[in-house]
């Protein structure tokens, strides 16, 4: 595959990202006391639900910021793959506890059920994972170039 292929694969998973995380962080903010709410109902997150309700859409909002500009992308993808990572893994270990506990997601993605959430969020876990190959493929290739 050539440079500007991948070059132009790696823009497309960037803007689905940027476009998810703000999405539900616009979502989050929007929705706060239900997202509170929901967080709260939790039997994982109950403890910590005033921290992650006001601190969430942000984290999705700083990674926008990061995954927009070129140059702190390849930070953004391995970011993005990490939250993935956490938000597949809370579904999981919810999904061990009661399958009838709220999705806190925010919008169209609260209708999904968990099971529809698992192959989502891992659809997103396997597009971070092409564009930080293909990222660091390219930057590799432009260091060999520069040498």
């Amino acid at each position: 595959m050539n440079v500007y292929k991948r070059s132009a694969i790696v823009e497309v998973i960037s803007i689905l990202f940027m476009i998810l995380f703000l999405y539900t962080g616009v979502n989050k903010l929007i929705n706060y006391t239900v997202f509170k709410e929901q967080i709260a109902t939790s039997p994982l997150l109950a403890p910590i639900a005033p921290y992650i309700a006001g601190g969430l859409p942000w984290v999705e909002f700083l990674l926008v910021i990061i995954l927009f500009v070129p140059s702190w992308r390849l930070k953004g993808l391995y970011a993005s793959l990490g939250i993935m990572v956490l938000f597949t893994g809370y579904i999981v270990a919810i999904l061990m506890f009661n399958e009838h506990i709220p999705c806190s997601c925010g919008g169209i993605l609260e209708e999904l059920s968990w099971k529809q959430h698992i192959v989502f969020n891992s659809t997103f876990i396997a597009l971070a994972l092409t564009g930080i190959a293909m990222l660091s493929r390219l930057k590799k290739e432009k260091r060999m170039e520069l040498a």
